[in-house]
């Protein structure tokens, strides 16, 4: 969790213990309050210590609980602006891709140089169509959210004109195990995996293929985009972080650098391209 989103839940646990013992009807012990709201001490505990993030429902009980429900725009404001740091997939993808790839497709307009880390897929800049849409449909089925694989695939595929801008940089590092993760038919991989070849050397593109049996000084971690030098978006399995302060965009540029050092680039990479290529065994498309 980023240091800024515990930072900020601590402070709200402050407000939330201040309240408590300054309710207007007396000042009320976590035990007394957490009877009167029919919750557990435990979560008085946490929520007051920063150890576990309120939902509005907990909030607006607790201060409808210590006798100040005024205070629950306050409240809830804090809440907002500290979530807004983790954008659960649960939540974006209610209305189905499309809509979270148009967000992304704004972002990267506005960027003039990405830097990208990805361990366990091809970057969404350099994806086939097909191969996009089974990434997308494997999600869907995962999240159980709206199958709107096709608007998608367009979406993202009209990201991919920002490669051919002038002016843009995309300096990405891939896993070798993305090059090897069959997470689509082996035709579909094999013409991704061609793609890939011919991209590198492309003026706008600097790729860089960390091989799997290669020195690394840490663990390959999450995927993440830096946004030029301004915001960070780290991808897990529930949601995305959306990282802003200028002390954690330094810290993910060190990871970035770190890795570097264990890629080849030019025409190594495209030989560990080519090997993942011959893996398939599918005549070249």
């Amino acid at each position: 969790m980023s240091t800024d989103y515990q930072k900020a839940r601590a402070e709200l646990g402050c407000r939330l213990r201040e309240l408590r013992e300054e309710s207007p009807h007396g000042r009320l012990t976590g035990t007394r309050l957490a009877e009167q709201l029919g919750w557990p001490q435990s979560k008085i505990s946490k929520l007051e210590n920063g150890k576990q993030t309120p939902t509005a429902d907990d909030i607006r009980a607790w201060a409808d609980a210590t006798g100040q429900p005024d205070v629950f725009q306050e409240l809830h404001g804090r809440l907002k602006g500290f979530e807004s740091h983790i954008r659960s997939w649960r939540r974006q993808l209610a209305g189905g891709h499309r809509p979270v790839q148009e967000t992304w497709n704004a972002l990267v307009d506005d960027s003039n140089t990405l830097t990208v880390w990805e361990n366990n897929a091809v970057n969404g800049l350099l994806q086939t169509a097909e191969y996009a849409r089974h990434v997308f449909e494997g999600y869907a089925t995962l999240q159980n959210s709206p199958r709107d694989a096709d608007d998608a695939v367009r979406a993202r595929m009209r990201r991919q004109e920002w490669l051919y801008q002038r002016g843009k940089q995309l300096n990405l590092l891939m896993w070798e195990g993305a090059l090897r993760a069959q997470v689509c038919p082996r035709p579909v991989m094999a013409a991704q995996l061609d793609r890939l070849l011919g991209v590198v050397g492309m003026d706008t593109v600097r790729l860089g293929i960390v091989p799997q049996t290669g020195s690394l000084q840490l663990p390959p971690g999450n995927p993440f985009w830096i946004f030029d030098d301004r915001l960070v978006i780290a991808e897990d399995w529930h949601a995305e972080l959306w990282l802003d302060d200028a002390d954690t965009v330094a810290l993910y540029k060190r990871v970035w650098e770190t890795f570097s050092r264990s890629a080849v680039y030019g025409t190594d990479a495209q030989q560990v391209i080519h090997e993942a290529r011959q893996k398939l065994g599918t005549p070249a498309s």
